[in-house]
């Protein structure tokens, strides 16, 4: 009764209601958790199903929280369900995360996770961490005072572009619910005060194998968010210390980029060109431009003698994202003829065929 009671008592936040906040929020909600704030300003689309188990068919186009209440609720009448469907950012983070007492950081992009561990060093809050990606994921909790935030593990984000997002690389569709429902587990734990929560550990979890192994992270005394002399003691531009854009295409790369009109132009005439595909081998078994050749971006320096400079080099990935940064970094190399599609397969799929699957 006394552990019901601290249950039906508790906050707790959970940011993303996707792949790893569906298990999240329903086992929170199944356990009795008395608030479960949910925040995300998606909409449920088809491709989410195979892994965002609190969504069905017919919920496709509507605001992910608000379905996502609507389960909950149906689980659970008696807990009381909060939503914000909007992102998650810089100048109301502070706010919506000081009126709960655990966050589960279940989303899927570097700007958000930096933003809400430096967010619940401030204000002293455990944050129960996820993270999921092809067959792999990782698990720990991180509480500044009593041990290692997550910039103590990754000081500093991967250059932008260079890790494909899960819709982009692909993750196995049970994986989630395996991590998001250890990830609720630990926050029951923390809650409860009972057992031993992940601080200071990092959970590996290989899904091929069933494999768990476990490191031991230390806090990192010169660390800039929670260190001994911290450097960082509010809230910054996340978008732009990952890397990311906010807003628009960078109009310095608009000479270096061509639309998928264009592609189609060349390619009705004839002209000479050669097609790299920057993407994941998994990427590519689902669709392809026909001709071209697919160099992964990590591979890319080790791989130049396969691109031929005395043609036009047109680079394309899912989105444009990685393609512009391999464009850059050839040009650099002074493969000046080097060109990226704009909007990457994605968009060529779109506006000029259609037959090609999009993802």
């Amino acid at each position: 009764m006394t552990g019901q009671k601290k249950l039906k008592a508790a906050r707790v936040l959970v940011v993303g209601t996707g792949g790893l906040g569906a298990p999240v929020s329903l086992y929170l909600a199944a356990a009795g958790v008395g608030t479960i704030g949910l925040v995300d300003f998606d909409e449920v689309d088809e491709t989410n199903l195979q892994r965002q188990v609190i969504f069905t068919t017919e919920d496709v186009g509507e605001k992910k929280v608000e379905v996502a209440k609507r389960r909950l609720l149906s689980l659970n009448p008696y807990i009381k369900v909060e939503t914000y469907g909007e992102a998650i950012n810089s100048q109301n983070a502070l706010e919506i995360i000081g009126e709960y007492d655990v966050v589960v950081d279940a989303t899927d992009n570097f700007p958000t996770r930096y933003l809400l561990n430096d967010a619940c060093v401030f204000l002293k809050k455990p944050l129960v961490y996820g993270s999921i990606f092809r067959f792999d994921g990782q698990l720990s909790v991180f509480y500044a005072g009593h041990g290692p935030c997550y910039r103590c593990l990754y000081p500093e984000p991967p250059p932008p572009g260079l890790v494909p997002s899960c819709a982009e690389g692909g993750v196995l569709g049970v994986l989630p619910g395996i991590v998001g429902s250890l990830q609720a587990n630990e926050a029951l734990k923390l809650i409860l005060g009972v057992g031993q929560p992940l601080i200071g550990r990092l959970l590996l979890i290989d899904a091929l194998s069933t494999g768990f192994r476990e490191l031991h992270v230390q806090r990192d005394k010169n660390c800039p968010v929670c260190g001994e002399n911290p450097t960082i003691r509010e809230l910054i531009d996340y978008e732009q210390f990952c890397g990311v854009r906010i807003t628009g295409e960078d109009p310095s790369s608009r000479a270096t980029s061509i639309a998928p009109e264009q592609l189609k132009e060349m390619l009705d005439r004839g002209e000479e060109i050669q097609l790299i595909d920057v993407r994941e081998p998994v990427e590519w078994e689902i669709c392809r431009l026909p001709g071209a050749r697919l160099i992964p971006l990590g591979q890319l320096t080790s791989r130049l003698h396969e691109i031929d400079q005395t043609k036009k080099v047109i680079v394309y990935c899912h989105s444009g994202q990685r393609s512009a940064l391999a464009v850059k970094l050839l040009r650099d190399l002074g493969l000046t003829n080097t060109f990226n599609l704009a909007g990457g397969i994605d968009a060529y799929a779109e506006r000029i065929d259609q037959s090609i699957p999009r993802y």
